[in-house]
């Protein structure tokens, strides 16, 4: 690791951790709301530990989970996030990156591909989450991690937490923060690693790779054979788009 490090912004603190050099990997990793870097180490592979001694990776742990902390208010939303994220990456200095995000991670990758598609060389989604009829599972979600928070935040009203909650969730978009019109659009290249749970529906992955253009699907990822052949197709398709 070249060094643990925080960059504060006003009242945002963000943590993250920096591994090898070449051309940069944003890390977004899994958990949902709780999003921080260690989780990458429970997770089918850890890339990480693959992508640092070929790439300079960036594994940030979102505001207000891990390390990271912010204010919490009720216009907080998907494009908060992704500010943050840029202002990370803006930061650094670096201008173009590969993005790779699981669970949660699936809709910030799209993000930030809206917002700055020529920054973004290439995306990768884990088994994004998306909206097939589990929009409770999601409430749910972000209920428990407001409840952990709401004790350190007596300032946050009853109303701003639960407009936020809609912000991220309300919406009828399968990956929540982008449309379907959008993804029609998308040229990046893309690697969708199908998801096939609750929060992962397999519905999710495949609207992306039937709608985006320059995708590669991968449905079976997980375990055995199949991981290996996986994990080595993510790294040369990093690898390719990595300039």
């Amino acid at each position: 690791m070249i060094g643990m490090a925080s960059f504060k912004s006003g009242d945002v603190d963000l943590h993250y951790d920096e591994y090898g050099e070449g051309f940069p990997v944003l890390l977004i990793a899994p958990g949902g709301m709780k999003s921080e870097a260690t989780f990458w180490d429970s997770t089918p592979w850890n890339p990480i530990t693959q992508l640092s001694d070929q790439f300079r990776v960036i594994a940030m742990d979102q505001r207000n989970a891990g390390r990271s902390t912010a204010p919490i208010s009720s216009t907080d939303s998907w494009d908060t996030y992704t500010n943050d994220q840029l202002a990370l990456l803006d930061h650094l200095g670096i201008d173009r990156f590969h993005v790779v995000g699981m669970c949660i991670g699936g809709p910030y990758v799209m993000g930030l591909i809206q917002r700055a598609p020529e920054r973004v060389a290439a995306g990768v989604l884990f088994q994004t989450i998306g909206l097939s009829e589990n929009r409770e599972a999601f409430f749910g979600m972000y209920d428990g991690w407001a409840a952990e928070l709401r004790p350190t935040r007596p300032e946050v009203s009853t109303e701003t937490w639960q407009q936020f909650k809609m912000n991220m969730y309300g919406s009828d978009h399968v990956l929540f923060n982008v449309d379907e019109t959008f993804l029609k659009t998308v040229t990046t290249p893309l690697l969708v690693l199908e998801g096939n749970d609750l929060y992962h529906p397999s519905e999710s992955s495949l609207l992306v790779n039937d709608l985006a253009q320059n995708t590669t699907l991968i449905r079976d990822w997980k375990s055995g054979e199949a991981m290996e052949t996986a994990a080595q197709q993510f790294s040369e398709f990093l690898a390719v788009h990595g300039s």
